[in-house]
């Protein structure tokens, strides 16, 4: 977007365009959201930066109306797979706090001092006020919904001291944690799941329109024991840099705001951020879903099934190493039958948790899997060979993938293991980096949406054959939420197929049945279920 466009944007208090640039107004010395509902200032005391952060550097303090720190995050660090985006994703998941700014530049295979001129000029702001701009969004979060102590905030968002803590506040926002905490309690969560007193309770940003049809895609293969799902809830389990995590999520659709609803039951104070960073990841909060539906609508093949789920979401993963062994475990086989390989693939993680809401399992891990997991699968020798030489490639260091990549990086890591194919490798890259444009053509699921979808709409009315491509190219860099249109088409086409006469005893739906499968020319097609 030039000047102009984000000045329209701000004029209109367009909340589209909140978390995505931060509008500066020199003559108040502070920044705000683009839909801040003050007076629109004029073009030229108007400056835009593409981060917090950058307007933190350049002396501006956070608007105290508009609460600008309190919005969901930018889709660009999806969208983008250059150095400035994928450091962005690993600074959103703690690995400054953990490794420091060193540790960041080594994983991007950049010099700190090559990467702190490459953010300071995509982004307005070195990798260190990145990071504090992060931690001083969390704190903020944490001050307006809990209850916590000032003190265990500071250390929870990730500051080494309290003095720290309560000098960036100060600078940030113009007041202390105290004022901040005062000035904003209505925007503390309510509800059952407020009150508790033993669990932290947040309210997750979200831009609308949200579609909850990504819980019911976690629900459908939700490990016994390790998660649970429903068609507007999801918890789990897992394991952060600091100890073992068990979390929440809830959506009242019948609320006002709708809110989604974080409760986090367990979790070491210094894994909060990476673990409220995963969650975000994980239901794909940070979305632009105008923006994505615009441009899946103008296909005639997607635009009734975008205009029924609008805000379609692409779900991702909590755990890079876990949705690796998932995928290469639930190719070629149906959903339920992936589920019951990885449920008792649980049964070799040795670690367990105190039981509640029925969770009380980590999954394994890959020196279990390795160890002995292996032996718990059942299926094509062939296969249970490719997991355990995954699993201990991941144990021993040899393989080492995460947040930070790219498409190319994951096609250089993963291609080379035996049982690693390109259909793996798009879905990694769709649940873990959250890549936008991966389309998976040879998916046996996403060919039976198409034909449904196909069943449905009068393409040629569209314009004449073949004006559309097989490979939906006109669609991208969405191409990614097209194939999730597409395998919800294929999972109702399923169900309405298998759906009992009314002699015939009912049972209660399941969500998505169709697994993506990769398919190699010594797969016979009609294996492919």
């Amino acid at each position: 977007m030039d000047f102009w466009q984000r000045y329209r944007a701000i004029d209109a208090r367009d909340t589209r365009f909140d978390g995505q640039f931060y509008t500066a107004v020199r003559t108040t010395g502070i920044y705000c959201r683009p839909s801040c509902p003050a007076r629109t200032p004029k073009a030229g005391n108007v400056t835009f930066y593409e981060t917090s952060a950058a307007a933190h550097d350049a002396g501006y303090r956070a608007c105290k109306r508009c609460l600008p720190e309190a919005v969901p995050g930018t889709p660009a660090w999806n969208v983008r797979s250059d150095i400035a985006g994928r450091a962005m994703r690993l600074i959103n998941d703690g690995v400054i706090n953990r490794d420091g700014v060193e540790g960041l530049a080594a994983r991007l295979g950049y010099s700190s001092r090559q990467l702190n001129r490459i953010l300071s000029h995509e982004l307005g702001a070195g990798p260190l006020s990145l990071a504090r701009a992060g931690r001083a969004q969390t704190a903020r979060t944490l001050l307006v919904s809990t209850s916590m102590k000032v003190a265990d905030i500071a250390f929870a968002a990730g500051f080494s001291s309290v003095r720290q803590f309560n000098e960036t506040i100060g600078e940030v926002f113009a007041m202390t944690p105290s004022a901040l905490r005062a000035t904003a309690r209505h925007h503390r969560p309510s509800g059952p799941a407020a009150q508790s007193t033993t669990a932290l309770t947040l309210n997750l940003p979200y831009r609308e329109p949200f579609d909850p049809g990504v819980f019911d895609f976690l629900a459908v293969r939700a490990i016994p024991g390790i998660e649970e799902g429903s068609s507007t809830s999801y918890a789990r389990t897992l394991r952060l840099a600091h100890g073992d995590a068990r979390f929440r999520v809830d959506y009242d659709a019948g609320s006002p705001g709708r809110p989604l609803v974080l409760t986090i039951g367990a979790v070491d104070l210094r894994d909060l951020p990476p673990l409220l960073s995963r969650v975000r990841r994980l239901l794909d909060l940070d979305a632009d879903p105008v923006a994505i539906d615009g441009a899946l609508e103008s296909d005639p093949r997607l635009s009734a099934s975008v205009a029924a789920t609008a805000g379609i979401r692409m779900p991702g993963a909590v755990d890079p190493q876990e949705l690796l062994v998932r995928a290469m475990i639930g190719q070629q086989i149906t959903v339920a039958a992936a589920r019951t390989a990885l449920t008792q693939l649980s049964a070799a993680g040795s670690d367990s948790l105190v039981p509640a809401d029925g969770l009380h399992r980590l999954f394994p891990t890959a020196e279990q899997i390795a160890g002995h997991g292996f032996e718990l699968l059942r299926g094509p020798q062939r296969r249970i060979d490719s997991v355990r030489a995954a699993a201990a490639a991941m144990a021993s260091g040899g393989l080492d993938f995460g947040y930070g990549d790219d498409l190319p990086g994951l096609e250089s890591k993963l291609l080379p293991l035996a049982g690693v194919g390109p259909w793996t490798v798009g879905y990694v890259a769709m649940r873990v980096i959250g890549a936008p444009d991966v389309f998976l053509a040879n998916d046996a699921a996403v060919r039976n949406g198409i034909r449904s979808l196909a069943r449905k709409t009068d393409v040629a009315a569209a314009g004449p054959e073949g004006a559309l491509s097989p490979d939906f190219r006109e669609l991208s860099p969405w191409r990614s939420y097209a194939t999730m249109h597409l395998w919800r088409a294929a999972a109702a086409a399923q169900a309405a197929a298998r759906k009992p006469s009314p002699t015939e005893p009912q049972t209660p739906p399941q969500g998505p049945t169709d697994t993506p499968v990769q398919v190699s020319p010594q797969t016979p097609k009609k294996a492919i279920q």
